[in-house]
């Protein structure tokens, strides 16, 4: 299986941070945000990863993360012409780079340590689909995805921003997915916002009774505002002096 990260897009709700450089190279109290990602890839057992960015902070991710050895990793990097094409379309650029292969993608901001092996050792052997990651939350803000699944883990619904959780279990940027996405993302149409949506390209999946989901254990979204970036900043910290983490 080959490794997608996402480290795209404007981030306009960070600025003014992000006048000057991409989000996904902010700190996270002792590292780049980026090498969250890169680290959970590594763990996954993931060996050629495909750095996707936009063109005005590509260099960025070249000079800090070079060919990717210190992560134990070959990285790769493309570029998405239109920072507002969506998470699909972006997606879309490893078409050439996955080579038939099964893709697991995260989204550049996301910060966890959940370890995906296990979960990417039963989606190979699955004969076909994709798998998604969600987290309970006890409380669900309204900037989510959320998830309905059975008690097998089969994902009965994925709604975007409900007034109404059918749970409380929350989408994460982490998803897995057979050869057939590029496809998929092809049969695709742009949403009101003008994007491709990742939620849209889930719900083929669901559609189809083929998409799973496994519950992590924790999990922020430090890309969506200086809240959550704050508190990404001070839960590894807490984590770090706890010896949880490096």
């Amino acid at each position: 299986m080959k490794g997608v990260i996402l480290a795209g897009g404007l981030a306009t709700r960070l600025r003014p941070l992000t006048w000057v450089t991409n989000k996904h190279l902010l700190p996270i109290y002792n590292k780049p945000m980026i090498f969250f990602p890169l680290e959970a890839m590594a763990r996954a057992g993931i060996k050629d990863v495909l750095v996707t960015s936009s063109s005005d902070h590509a260099e960025h991710f070249e000079t800090l993360l070079k060919s990717g050895e210190d992560f134990g990793l070959q990285l790769y990097y493309a570029i998405q012409k239109n920072p507002k094409g969506g998470i699909s379309d972006a997606i879309s650029l490893a078409r050439d780079f996955a080579n038939n292969e099964r893709i697991l993608v995260i989204l550049g901001d996301n910060i966890f340590q959940f370890d995906l092996r296990d979960a990417a050792n039963r989606f190979e052997k699955r004969e076909k689909g994709a798998m998604i990651f969600g987290m309970k939350m006890p409380t669900i803000s309204s900037q989510y995805g959320v998830i309905e699944m059975d008690k097998t883990g089969k994902v009965l619904s994925i709604e975007e921003k409900p007034d109404h959780p059918k749970s409380n279990i929350v989408q994460t940027g982490i998803y897995m997915y057979d050869e057939r996405v590029f496809s998929c993302i092809d049969q695709l149409a742009p949403s009101v916002r003008g994007e491709l949506e990742v939620t849209d390209l889930n719900n083929t999946y669901v559609a189809e009774g083929t998409m799973m989901c496994e519950i992590i254990d924790w999990w922020v979204d430090a890309g969506t505002s200086f809240d959550e970036l704050l508190r990404a900043n001070n839960l590894v910290a807490e984590k770090v002096r706890k010896g949880e983490l490096s």
